[in-house]
């Protein structure tokens, strides 16, 4: 369902909202939501609300409450705002079931302000899984897995239809523990939803499951894969194998080899950045980033087919190699890149959309040499001994003027035309691709990012991040953070390569 391309403004601190909750401050942006705190400090009602029995007479100044006799302390909610007009009925019509489940996080109360809904859940120093990085700990994984099987379950057994779970629906505890909330409530069915419903709930959990899946952990990406492929039938099968890939194998290794984020950033409302990573053999790695580009969402289609698309191209020619050698490395990355450029044309063709996307690639062998292939300018930068390089060349008018002395580099990334890409993916069949060559040695990194980081950060601070912080993870986050410091005004994408 489309998104609303308009974020309202944001409530502002001290803002009430309803007759119980008052706004502490905005704590992070999403697709489509806007995640505040609140309290309830309401010095404006005479009695307040006690949250423990539901009781309204208690007066503001009783330090206790009058029916149950609960102390009266300051409450304090996470809140989150969303404006999908399209989604309020079905949504109060689930509230009104009043469903609860251990792993949905109970909802105290909805209220709409204008076009606005406000859903708002107690909050016990629970963060959000958007400022999660991939991958996340296979013990994490089984909680997070586990948790959403079983409310796929009882919500298609009870008739309701969800949206696919993306990020936003997780909250993680204190304890480590991943609980789901705002589900984004599609239709509400009378008794069990039919089979095909069922199969495409267990196949966008699959995809959302997939992204926090490590590169290397080839039996856990089997059983997601295989609700892809309607190998399940019910969520109770597909909760089976993803246990027994689990529990078959050792525990993570100490530290990730490679992580990822992608953010929405602080202005868009929609983050039509994509990336992906496969293991295409036991000595081959292929590392993803896109953005994307075009309207009514078709930019966010078309990173995400570019993103699929090479990944498994790649994967299938490589299924194909006896042997391999440095020619069969490049040709393979050139045919997967150009495959998807030409799906993307074909299915722009199709629809008589304009989609496009800029895609940069990194396809290492061994660790010991790496192909990087990329249109447009997303990036792909290789930190070697402290020191920060750019690998890739950017297809942009702007870095065109630089080449040609008409501009200086620091005058290009405030230029008016900075936005004016000369080559992207899916515009134009059999597109030029650039491809470069890197013999890779032990310590070196390899980061793949969109222009939403290296336009709003500068590459001496990307280097500085990356000489201060060792763990991929910690490194993606910081990255995400200082775009924000530095702006947010796209959506950011950044994937880390780890060569040891």
């Amino acid at each position: 369902m489309p998104l609303s391309k308009t974020r309202p403004a944001p409530f502002q601190p001290g803002s009430r909202l309803g007759d119980h909750y008052a706004i502490e401050g905005l704590v992070r942006l999403g697709e489509g939501r806007m995640f505040y705190l609140a309290n309830d400090n309401r010095p404006d009602m005479a009695s307040r609300k006690c949250f423990d029995c539901g009781s309204l007479d208690t007066p503001r100044s009783a330090p206790n409450c009058l029916r149950c006799g609960s102390e009266q302390r300051l409450r304090r909610f996470l809140v989150s705002a969303r404006w999908d007009a399209d989604l309020f009925d079905s949504y109060e019509q689930y509230q009104a079931m009043n469903l609860a489940h251990p792993g949905l996080v109970p909802t105290i109360e909805t209220i709409r302000v204008d076009d606005v809904v406000c859903t708002i859940t107690d909050w016990g120093q629970e963060t959000l899984m958007v400022d999660e990085c991939a991958p996340i700990s296979r013990s994490q994984m089984l909680d997070l897995a586990l948790r959403s099987v079983g409310l796929l379950a009882f919500l298609q057994t009870n008739g309701v239809e969800i949206a696919p779970l993306t990020q936003a629906n997780f909250i993680r505890t204190e304890d480590g523990a991943f609980k789901l909330f705002d589900l984004e409530i599609r239709a509400i069915n009378t008794g069990t939803l039919p089979a095909s419903q069922i199969q495409l709930g267990l196949e966008s959990l699959s995809r959302t499951l997939r992204r926090f899946t490590a590169v290397h952990d080839l039996s856990l990406i089997e059983a997601l894969e295989g609700a892809v492929r309607g190998r399940y039938t019910r969520p109770m099968e597909f909760g089976r194998a993803i246990e027994a890939a689990i529990t078959s194998e050792p525990d993570d290794h100490a530290a990730p080899t490679a992580a990822a984020m992608t953010d929405v950033g602080l202005l868009r409302v929609l983050n039509e950045d994509n990336w992906g990573w496969v293991q295409l053999t036991p000595d081959v790695q292929l590392y993803v980033a896109a953005d994307g580009m075009g309207g009514h969402e078709a930019g966010e289609v078309a990173s995400r087919m570019a993103v699929d698309t090479i990944c498994r191209e790649a994967a299938v020619r490589f299924e194909r190699v006896n042997q391999i050698s440095p020619e069969t490395l490049e040709n393979i990355l050139d045919e997967s890149f150009q495959a998807a450029n030409n799906g993307i044309k074909d299915h722009s063709e199709e629809l008589g959309n304009d989609m496009g996307t800029t895609l940069v690639a990194a396809l290492v062998y061994k660790d010991t040499l790496a192909y990087v292939a990329n249109v447009g300018d997303s990036r792909g930068y290789l930190m070697r001994d402290s020191v920060l390089h750019q690998i890739t060349r950017d297809h942009s008018l702007v870095a065109r003027m630089v080449e040609q002395n008409r501009i200086s580099p620091e005058e290009a990334r405030h230029h008016p035309h900075s936005n004016i890409l000369l080559r992207t993916v899916g515009t134009e069949r059999n597109v030029e691709i650039d491809i470069f060559s890197v013999e890779l040695e032990p310590g070196d990194r390899i980061m793949l990012c969109s222009d939403g980081l290296w336009g709003e950060i500068e590459d001496e601070d990307i280097e500085a991040i990356l000489n201060h912080y060792q763990d991929p993870r910690v490194v993606c986050r910081e990255m995400i953070r200082a775009a924000h410091h530095g702006g947010g005004k796209d959506n950011i994408t950044v994937v880390m390569a780890e060569i040891r």
